[in-house]
């Protein structure tokens, strides 16, 4: 694993946190697809790496995807769908052209690792594995692809197949990307720790679809796609709450997303049991979403007096 570099100074040392080896200066992770490369979102103006712990890159696969058709994205009354299919250009390119343009020393970027097969999942795995990339989140939970992501992430079984393959080929930080479409998902992450994942993101989208009621239509080209946004909100912060159970015993820390906008929503899940916050959607309506997370977050440490979100993690108090 490469020496961490040394980044500039974040939005309040309080909201420093401990990630699988790795220092963020802040909890928030922006989530894949919503940011592409990075590029998409670094040259907003006013943006700051350094209002963010880490950046996960755009899925990426063996070789190219076109993606799905349109209609890709549709707004939703608390969030949106979107079926965006994996379009990416491969991992090649993604290694050999976009990498080299990314400041590696402002702030961390990990890998988004999707495939069809297990054996795509490792070799790209593989190399990000030879790449400056310091950590890799596999994707085994994509509920916009008709193959691979869903069969993979809705079966523990299947998906500590994913993990145990990758984990071979690479020592870097492996984050398992968890399904809210499935059965039981503490099961899906005991198995997913077992087989060597070292973090959890807890939730992907939840699958749904909108109808066009003029044309009888989905609106969708896929049919259905992934919901995210503030309407998923409540059922990610119990899925964090339930995973937290089974990964606090083995300080596997968890990166909790769904419909994260709001300072109170990003310390609802700290106190739930995650160690850093996703944030995806809010930023589509608000890019700087993270400066007034981050300014919350710090104010509601002093108003409470606690010295750092680890005091806060897991902190929830159930029963009388």
């Amino acid at each position: 694993m490469s020496a961490q570099p040394a980044f500039s100074t974040g939005p309040d040392p309080r909201l420093a946190v401990d990630f699988c080896g790795l220092r963020l200066a802040s909890p928030i992770v922006l989530l894949s697809g919503c940011v592409g490369f990075g590029e998409e979102y670094t040259r907003i103006e006013g943006f700051s790496n350094t209002d963010v712990g880490a950046i996960v890159l755009k899925g990426t696969t063996g070789t190219a995807r076109h993606g799905n058709p349109p209609h890709r994205v549709t707004e939703t009354s608390m969030g949106m769908i979107n079926a965006i299919g994996l379009q990416n250009p491969g991992v090649d390119h993604v290694v050999r052209n976009i990498l080299p343009a990314l400041d590696f020393t402002e702030t961390h970027f990990f890998a988004n690792v999707c495939g069809s097969t297990i054996d795509e999942y490792v070799e790209v795995t593989r190399r990000f594995d030879d790449s400056p990339i310091q950590a890799m989140e596999i994707n085994i939970s994509c509920p916009n692809v008709k193959e691979g992501g869903v069969q993979f992430g809705n079966y523990p079984e299947m998906s500590a197949r994913v993990v145990e393959a990758c984990r071979k080929v690479t020592r870097k930080p492996l984050i398992t990307k968890l399904s809210p479409n499935q059965t039981d998902i503490k099961e899906n992450a005991r198995r997913c720790i077992e087989a060597g994942s070292d973090a959890l993101s807890v939730i992907n989208t939840i699958s749904g679809m909108a109808i066009d009621v003029k044309t009888r239509r989905p609106i969708i080209g896929n049919v259905q796609g992934g919901l995210s946004g503030p309407a998923i909100k409540p059922i990610a912060l119990l899925k964090v709450w339930q995973v937290s159970e089974v990964a606090r015993p083995h300080k596997v820390p968890i990166i909790g997303q769904g419909g994260i906008c709001s300072a109170t929503d990003a310390i609802e899940f700290i106190i739930a049991g995650a160690t850093c916050v996703g944030v995806g959607t809010a930023l589509f309506y608000d890019p700087m979403a993270c400066k007034r997370i981050n300014a919350g977050m710090a104010a509601y440490l002093g108003e409470h007096r606690i010295g750092s979100l680890a005091e806060l993690s897991g902190s929830l108090i159930t029963g009388k």
